[in-house]
């Protein structure tokens, strides 16, 4: 049973730091956090240009059901990014066009849902970034009060209220608000898109891998094949 409660206060996180996780991208951010905060990959962009970070608005809504969506929108702030779970299993098609727009109006950068879409043709011609389970035309009610700003569970990762969130073409990334700062610097530190795969890099033209930290014997490697 869920407590319907709107919470309308909530930490961010400084946007400087948002916009920066936002340019490395979810792989690289992903690798910068220990490889750890993704969603599970059945939650994908609707169209594949997707891009957007910002603070996490956590909507809990009951299955079919819209309602707290509508309600979050009431709290959300410019740079906020809606991420929205289910009581229970749902595709319904939970927001659309409408949706959208109202999200556009408050600032809101993109929505992530653990449930379906729908009206996605539309979706992309606004550029309105979207990531969802499912694309189903089918309607959704306002009937049942959720909670919105109180720590959910959505497509496998914890969420809690001004979580950074990265999402692109290869996921969704949430980074927690106190480790934001961390991933960002790590991120542009360490040069994470190599993603320090044992300290290997590849010298060109040469082909040849310096193996640092590989722990390989020397007599592993030939200068040419069998």
């Amino acid at each position: 049973m869920v407590q319907p409660i709107v919470v309308r206060s909530i930490p961010r996180c400084d946007p400087e730091t948002i916009r920066v996780l936002g340019e490395l991208g979810v792989a690289t951010v992903h690798e910068a956090l220990g490889r750890t905060g993704l969603l599970d990959p059945i939650i994908r962009p609707i169209y594949p240009q997707a891009l957007a970070a910002g603070s996490a608005i956590t909507v809990l809504s009951a299955p079919g059901d819209n309602l707290m969506i509508h309600a979050a929108l009431a709290v959300a702030e410019p740079g906020d990014l809606l991420v929205v779970s289910t009581t229970g299993p749902s595709t319904d098609g939970m927001f659309g066009e409408l949706l959208a727009t109202a999200c556009a109006a408050r600032g809101v950068v993109g929505l992530v849902i653990d449930a379906g879409v729908r009206d996605t043709a539309e979706l992309e011609r606004v550029q309105f970034p979207v990531w969802s389970r499912a694309i189903s035309a089918q309607g959704t009610v306002k009937a049942t009060a959720g909670a919105v700003n109180v720590p959910i569970a959505c497509a496998g990762a914890q969420v809690h209220p001004g979580d950074v969130v990265v999402a692109d073409r290869d996921g969704v990334m949430i980074v927690p608000r106190t480790k934001a700062d961390t991933a960002a610097w790590i991120g542009q530190t360490t040069d994470a898109s190599k993603y320090n795969y044992a300290g290997a890099t590849v010298v060109a033209p040469s082909r040849t891998f310096e193996t640092r930290a590989a722990g390989l014997p020397s007599d592993f490697f030939e200068e040419n094949g069998r």
